[in-house]
C-alpha cells in the first residue's frame, strides 16, 4: 500500500521546521566548517581568565562538543528523510522494502526501516 502523500507533505513540513531548528541550535555553539558545510566546529567560550572562569570554559566547551554531535547526527538524519522525500522513497524500508507504519512516521519522522527489520537489526525481535 502506498504511502499517503497528505501524511508525506505534513511531514516534509515538519522537517523542514526541525531542519532550521538544528540548524539555529548549531550556530549558537559551533560554526560551520567552510569546506565541508555539513560539518561543525564547537567553538570555545570565553569567560575571561580567571582560573574558575577557565575551568568554566572548558566545562562548558566539552558540553558543546556533545551538543554539537548529537545535533548533527540528528540533523544529518532530518536531511537524509528530506531527500528520500524528493526523490519518492520516503517511508520505505531501505532494508526489506515494505513500506514503514504510519504510525512510526509519525512517532520517528527520520525512520529509515521498518519495525521489523528495525528489531532484527539490533536483535529485539
Amino acid at each position: 500500500m502506498p504511502i499517503d502523500q497528505n501524511l508525506v507533505s505534513e511531514i516534509a513540513e515538519n522537517l523542514k521546521q526541525e531542519k532550521a531548528k538544528l540548524e539555529a541550535q548549531l550556530a549558537e555553539i559551533s560554526t560551520k566548517n567552510l569546506k565541508n558545510p555539513n560539518d561543525y566546529s564547537a567553538s570555545f567560550p570565553d569567560f575571561g581568565n580567571a582560573e574558575d572562569e577557565n575551568a568554566a570554559e572548558v566545562d562548558a566547551y566539552s558540553n558543546n562538543i556533545t551538543l554539537e554531535r548529537t545535533l548533527e547526527s540528528a540533523l544529518r538524519d532530518v536531511k537524509k528523510a528530506l531527500i528520500a522525500i524528493e526523490n519518492g522513497k520516503y517511508g520505505i524500508c531501505k532494508h526489506c522494502g515494505n513500506p514503514i507504519d504510519e504510525k512510526r512516521l509519525r512517532a520517528r519522522p527520520t525512520s529509515s526501516s521498518c519495525i521489523d527489520c528495525k528489531k532484527k537489526l539490533t536483535l529485539e525481535g
